[in-house]
Order: structure tokens, then C-alpha cells, then sequence
């Protein structure tokens, strides 16, 4: 698959493969792979190869990649994220990088783990720009084969026998990923190039999240079972968001356990941009009312904004059915975990209301204890409630209602409240 003579733009005249790097080669598949023998002990004929991406940096598009990535295809942010979704999305980034926040979609097939990363990086900095690319190619050789066989293992064939179709993005659409692009266009994939990025993507996400949205609020006390009737809604034909199960928490001191762990900020950003992208924007979405902070996670100022000032149904529930929707949900979790969350509010609920409910979770009566609770989160809740600048807020009294029937009422305020809107606009 390699061109019998390569021009070199560096060095301005024709090298021959055969004459000037005798190396060895592994064939993957259809493709011949110059082996870690080759790189490793003719490093300065490094121009047969494709250059890498290397941390911090995105070396200039002229250092010599005579092997050609002007053919790559590329996308911008929007139309790459579209065209990924239904194929094979590979993240080239770093592990750590990855973890740090990626296209939720994404696989992550490294060019560098994080301490080769940090290796070229360092050589980069206090050695030099051709160092560091010779240290990589020596991290990367090796692995090439591997990236193509784990690409044919993730991807598919089309029925009519197209190539597969791989989407690839390092942080700013630079070396790294356009190496990789170039490795499996060579190995027959049907490969596109993100323009910027992962950068890119995040620019939009975050562009994404701050436009103006028709929502409407759920709100109400906590046990209110906000969360069970969004996803009601949802089956019920109505577009929601569910900012705690994106985040990975309830939204009170109590709601991290039994979930694991939550993802960090950055990604909560790229989940929530993923389920904006899913709804229709011409009709409204519904969303809980919920604080700057569900968790460890912060909520985009712009979004937690406008769910401050959007109109809101108030969901009014009997304290009864609050507590049995607790017991519900909390009842079977750990009572460690129940008695230091309740430990964690000790401030807002005062030592002995702390010490009376910890002893109530000890000898297993959950109801009691989730009373106690609840008179610190009441009182916080109809607090922030009070000083929301909301034009509307709906209140819908459920006692005796059943769950579809309160779905029904909700659908029908939602109705209203979208009239209410378009008559003001």
C-alpha cells in the first residue's frame, strides 16, 4: 500500500523506499505496517509515517506528512455529530483526557496512554519538537496493528459492502487524529476527520446549551415524585430532560447513594447537549426544578437560569404519599449510607433532630426518620421557591388523584402554559 517514492518537503527531493529504509512490515488485514524494528532503528526517516498530535500542542500542518491527509474528510462540529451517532465514533485523546469529558457516544482508542502522554509532552518542552515526534512514534508503532484490528472488531460492514464508516476526533483535529485517520483510511475504513476537535464539539455543546428553550418546570416538595412523572410524561408523548439521572444523583444530601459515581461537570455539559440535540425544538420540554448544584455537579449558569424564570407546574402532594415515595426509594438502600448523608445536613437540621433520626434509620424505621428530614428540606425548598423570579407557577393538587390522572393535568397546564407563552410573543 506504500508508494514505491515519497517527496519529502522537508529535505525537497525523492526518497525510495527500497533504497533509503529497507525496514520491515507487518500486514493487518489489507494493510502492510512499518514494524517498531523499522521506527525504532531508522527514527530520522520518520516522514514515511504520519506525525502525531502530542499534549498541550498541535504541531503545524506543514511538518511532513508526505503520505497525505489533504484527503481526509472532514466535518465540522454539527454535521460530525449528526453523521457519528449511527457509526463508530473513536476518541484518540488520552485516557485521562477521555475521563476528563468525551462525546458521550465515543470510544476511546488511545494513541497515547497518560504517562506516554506526559513523556512526549516533557520531551516537547525541555528537548525539542523532533524528539518528542520520535518518542511518539515509538509509543505508536507498536500499537498500529492493534488499532486497526480493534477498529474492524467495533465497526460494521454495510449490507452493500461499503467500507466502514469511522468518525475520529483528538482535541483540536490535529496530528493525533488525523495519524489515525490516515492509518485506517490506508487499512480500507471510510474515515471522517472532526475540524477543531474535541475542542469543537464543546464549543457547540456549550453554544447548544445556552440558547434560548420552551421549557416548563416541575416543581414540588421533596417525595414528590418529580422524577417518576417526568419519565410518565415522557411515555406519555411529552419532551423532558432528566437533569438527576444525567447527573447521576437525587439533588439532596441523600442523593448519591446506590448510584455510584457521577460524571464530572464537563460531561454532564455533553450529556445534557445530547438530549437537547434528541427533542424537537419547536415544542416545549419539561424539566425539575432543581439548584445550581445537583451533587458534585454544577448546571450551566445559562440553563439553571432559565429553569429560574421559566413557568412551572407545582406539583402539591400529600405529605403521606411523600414519605411512602421516601420509604420507596430510600428504604432499601444502605443504612450507612442513609445515617452519614444524615449526619451531612447536621447544621440545617440541629444535633438532636439529627441524633433522634440516625437513631430511627438504626432500629430500620425509615418513615420516622424521612418526617424529620423532611422539615429541613420543606422549609428550604418553599424558601428558594420564594425568591425564583417565575411569571407563572401552576399549582396541581394531587390527592386522590392516580399517577395518570395527575399526567393528564400535567399535560393539559403544559397546554395552557404554551398558549399563555405565544400569546405574549
Amino acid at each position: 500500500m506504500f508508494p514505491d517514492n515519497i517527496e519529502c518537503p522537508q529535505r525537497g527531493d525523492v526518497a525510495q523506499l527500497g533504497e533509503r529504509l529497507p525496514c520491515t512490515q507487518e500486514v493487518v488485514g489489507s494493510i502492510p505496517v512499518v514494524s517498531t524494528y523499522a521506527i525504532g532503528v531508522f527514527p530520522r526517516w520518520r516522514f514515511f509515517m504520519p506525525s502525531f498530535h502530542y499534549p498541550c500542542n498541535d504541531f503545524p500542518s506543514q511538518c511532513c506528512s508526505p503520505l497525505g491527509w489533504s484527503h481526509m474528510k472532514t466535518e465540522t462540529a454539527e454535521s460530525f455529530f449528526a453523521e457519528s451517532r449511527s457509526n463508530l465514533l473513536v476518541d484518540v485523546r488520552s485516557p485521562k483526557e477521555f475521563a476528563e469529558g468525551h462525546i458521550p457516544s465515543a470510544t476511546n482508542i488511545p494513541l497515547f496512554d497518560n504517562d506516554q502522554r506526559a513523556v512526549v509532552g516533557t520531551t516537547y518542552k525541555q528537548v525539542g519538537r523532533d524528539e518528542a515526534i520520535e518518542k511518539g512514534l515509538e509509543f505508536v508503532g507498536p500499537k498500529m496493528a492493534s488499532f486497526v484490528r480493534r477498529c474492524r472488531e467495533l465497526s460494521s460492514t454495510a449490507n452493500d459492502g461499503a467500507p466502514q464508516k469511522v468518525f475520529v476526533h483528538c482535541w483540536r483535529g490535529g496530528m493525533r487524529s488525523q495519524s489515525f485517520a490516515w492509518l485506517l483510511d490506508t487499512a480500507g475504513f471510510d474515515v471522517t476527520v472532526l475540524q477543531g476537535g474535541y475542542k469543537a464539539f464543546r464549543k457547540l455543546a456549550l453554544k447548544t446549551i445556552a440558547l434560548r428553550h420552551q421549557m416548563v418546570v416541575l416543581s414540588g416538595l421533596t417525595g414528590a415524585g418529580k422524577t417518576i412523572f417526568l419519565k410518565q410524561l415522557q411515555a406519555a408523548g411529552e419532551q423532558m430532560i432528566d437533569l438527576e439521572g444525567l447527573a447521576n444523583h437525587r439533588g439532596s444530601s441523600f442523593g448519591a447513594i446506590g448510584l455510584g459515581d457521577q460524571p464530572t461537570t464537563q460531561q454532564f455539559e455533553n450529556r445534557l447537549f445530547v438530549e437537547l440535540q434528541k427533542l424537537d425544538r419547536r415544542r416545549s420540554f419539561w424539566v425539575e426544578d432543581e439548584g445550581s448544584r445537583i451533587g458534585q455537579v454544577t448546571v450551566p449558569t445559562r440553563f439553571i437560569r432559565q429553569i429560574r424564570n421559566a413557568s412551572a407546574v407545582f406539583l402539591d402532594v400529600p405529605k403521606s404519599r411523600r414519605l411512602d415515595n421516601l420509604c420507596r426509594e430510600y428504604g432499601i438502600q444502605d443504612r450507612e449510607g442513609l445515617i452519614e448523608a444524615t449526619r451531612g445536613i447536621q447544621k440545617r437540621l440541629g444535633g438532636q433532630n439529627m441524633n433522634e433520626a440516625i437513631s430511627l434509620i438504626e432500629s430500620g424505621d425509615m418513615r420516622a426518620a424521612a418526617d424529620i428530614s423532611l422539615s429541613y428540606y420543606d422549609r428550604a425548598y418553599l424558601k428558594s421557591a420564594s425568591q425564583m423570579p417565575r411569571e407563572v407557577t401552576v399549582e396541581l393538587k394531587t390527592e386522590g388523584l392516580s399517577d395518570a390522572e395527575v399526567v393528564k393535568r400535567l399535560i393539559a397546564a403544559r397546554k395552557s402554559l404554551d398558549q399563555e407563552a405565544a400569546g405574549k410573543s
